[in-house]
């Protein structure tokens, strides 16, 4: 049976993925949970059992074992998109408002629009009852003119008109906005600032994390600038600022430079990387991980010019709860040691 077999009318999500030259055999379940995120083995293996699992165009079975060069492509059920814009009363963080804009804080944990795995309780599910007839980007999402990651918290801008929409993404495109985020990055830097550039793509692998290529074909050109803010022995506190606004730009950016964000699990920052060997020193980065538990990233400023005064507008929010908890743990740790 073939792609063109088969009734897709009530398939709204299709991933489809290229396997690598060096894909090594791999069942096709656990080769798709690493290009799908938050997709469970048992939603992946339901979907083969329906027929919706294709490779070269035919459909598989679950154990089926992907090689390189193969194409594979799936489908799940859940409802179209626009179903999923339901507001729901969910409070809002609201640093500034008026008539054209507002900016909001959001919180570690809240995916900023509904996706795959995340059908409510969004930001934009938020806004939806917030507000009325908010403009809708160019992936029709109402209000946003960017996004951070769910686990990342901090400043996001959102366009209450059609105007500030395409005045505000016009800024980003052009570089022209100011982000500057906070991070803890593993390890001791050895120069006080610096610039990284890199083509940012998918990693060839694992789709479900960014890398950093030399070959402009398999990315998008992205530039962070960053400079450290204290030296901690085993970790630093770092500001970083965006030029460019690439998915996971600053954790593929300091994984890349060999400085992955603490406890950030998909950059690998959740094991040990600096540090010693003592039972205690262990015990004490589990506790930091328990405080922190996210990647240590914080959209702390947020700047750009106003679509109808056009003046400059600059807003700043404190670092949360669990990250200055652990920012005080590495003091109070390095400040006994030394």
């Amino acid at each position: 049976m073939s792609i063109d077999s088969f009734d897709t009318d009530s398939l709204h999500e299709h991933y489809s993925f290229e396997a690598s030259k060096g894909q090594e055999p791999l069942r096709v379940d656990k080769f798709l949970m690493n290009f799908i995120e938050n997709a469970t083995r048992n939603k992946i293996q339901a979907a083969a059992k329906s027929g919706n699992i294709w490779v070269n165009q035919k459909a598989v079975k679950s154990n089926y074992k992907v090689k390189a060069g193969d194409k594979v492509q799936v489908m799940f059920e859940h409802p179209p998109y626009e179903n999923l814009l339901v507001p729901e009363d969910i409070p809002l963080d609201i640093i500034y408002e008026d008539e054209v804009l507002l900016v909001v804080n959001k919180p570690a944990g809240m995916v900023v629009h509904p996706g795959h795995g995340n059908y409510s309780g969004t930001l934009v599910n938020a806004l939806l009852h917030h507000f009325k007839d908010l403009p809708l980007n160019s992936d029709s999402r109402p209000g946003l003119v960017h996004r951070i990651d769910k686990d990342t918290s901090g400043l996001l801008v959102i366009a209450k008109t059609a105007t500030a929409m395409t005045h505000l993404s016009r800024q980003f495109f052009d570089k022209t906005s100011t982000r500057e985020y906070i991070a803890l990055a593993w390890g001791l830097f050895t120069e006080s600032s610096g610039t990284i550039e890199g083509h940012i793509g998918r990693n060839l692998k694992n789709r479900l994390q960014m890398d950093v290529f030399e070959d402009e074909s398999l990315g998008k050109p992205a530039i962070t600038h960053y400079k450290v803010l204290e030296d901690l022995r085993y970790v630093s506190l770092i500001q970083c600022q965006l030029e460019t606004g690439r998915t996971h730009q600053i954790r593929a950016h300091m994984k890349h430079i060999g400085h992955p964000l603490f406890n950030d699990k998909r950059y690998g920052g959740d094991k040990i990387l600096k540090g010693t060997t003592f039972t205690k020193y262990k015990q004490f980065v589990d506790n930091c991980f328990k405080l922190l538990s996210r990647q240590a990233l914080h959209a702390k400023t947020l700047g750009f010019e106003h679509p109808i005064t056009k003046k400059i507008l600059t807003f700043n929010s404190e670092l949360p709860n669990d990250f200055r908890a652990c920012l005080e743990k590495w003091r109070a740790y390095v400040g006994a040691i030394e």
